[in-house]
């Protein structure tokens, strides 16, 4: 509540306005419907961001819906969670995952990229969304593969 009450004194006294007013941008909608973090979760970001139409998905990893705890079982059983997640986090906002038309696949070990595709390709079909892969340093939670996508809303 501080933070809030001297971000607006500053915003009052940078735009000598006496009532700050944020400033909407038109076409953007930060969602979140908690199908797969748990409700009130403190992390810092939306699950989900439309602008115009489209929604850019934050990135998912094998988390039991409503958790932050990684399902057990390495690449193969957090590659089929990460999957259903993001399945979950579309249904959830009207969508399905043949509105994906981009995914951006991390991987803790790209050694295990084969595994990946393996589920990967029983959540899609061709023709296939484009897609980047790349191997990391560290994922959250220590997880093995993180994956964010890309979605265009139906018209």
């Amino acid at each position: 509540m501080k933070k809030y009450a001297i971000a607006v004194i500053l915003l009052t006294l940078s735009t000598g306005s006496s009532v700050a007013k944020p400033k909407a941008t038109k076409g953007i909608e930060f969602l979140n419907s908690y199908a797969v973090l748990p409700a009130g979760h403190n992390l810092p970001f939306s699950e989900a961001v439309k602008v115009n139409d489209k929604v850019y998905l934050s990135g998912q990893i094998g988390i039991q819906p409503g958790t932050t705890k990684l399902v057990e079982g390495g690449i193969g059983p957090e590659s089929k969670q990460t999957m259903e997640n993001i399945r979950a986090s579309l249904n959830a906002h009207g969508l399905s995952m043949k509105d994906i038309f981009k995914c951006t696949i991390m991987l803790a070990d790209i050694k295990e990229w084969p595994e990946f595709n393996k589920v990967y390709t029983k959540f899609f079909s061709r023709p296939y969304p484009a897609r980047s892969a790349f191997s990391t340093n560290g994922l959250a939670l220590g997880a093995r593969v993180e994956v964010e996508c890309i979605a265009a809303v139906p018209t």
